[in-house]
């Protein structure tokens, strides 16, 4: 069984970003993700890109889930973040790079409605860590 994850969306696509508008979905090359805010969650969005802490990326890799890559991310703050969130430190975030599909039975997966379909197991896991501001869908 297969379920839609909407995560969290903590900022949006910072200057630095390298993409190509002129294809859809933009095509990223280098992603700079820009923080308004943060409600604490593991896993964050900002169309069309996922990017997950550390400790989330490290089990992912521990439990060798399938069809999820990972690359650096600046990571930058705005104004506003620092005015509602003065002194805060962000852990270390990684760009997860989706490319599995559901031929292959990978744990994650870009839909065609552009939504991350994640598996049971990559469920399981995600559940272990915050996860409160996502929105999930069960899929038939």
């Amino acid at each position: 069984m297969y379920r839609s994850i909407e995560p969290e969306v903590a900022g949006g696509i910072g200057e630095e970003t390298v993409m190509n508008t002129k294809v859809h979905p933009p095509i990223v090359e280098k992603l700079n993700y820009k923080f308004a805010g943060w409600l604490g969650d593991d896993i964050l969005e900002s169309f069309p890109c996922y990017i997950v802490t550390e400790r989330l990326k490290s089990e992912i890799e521990f439990r060798n889930l399938k069809g999820i890559g990972f690359d650096d991310v600046l990571i930058s703050k705005s104004g506003e973040f620092d005015g509602f969130y003065p002194n805060t430190d962000l852990p270390k975030f990684y760009w997860a790079k989706i490319n599995g599909a559901f031929e292959n039975n990978d744990d994650f997966i870009w839909g065609n409605d552009y939504r991350l379909i994640i598996s049971d197991m990559a469920y399981e896991t995600l559940i272990l860590f915050n996860l409160n501001h996502a929105s999930l869908e069960e899929m038939e």
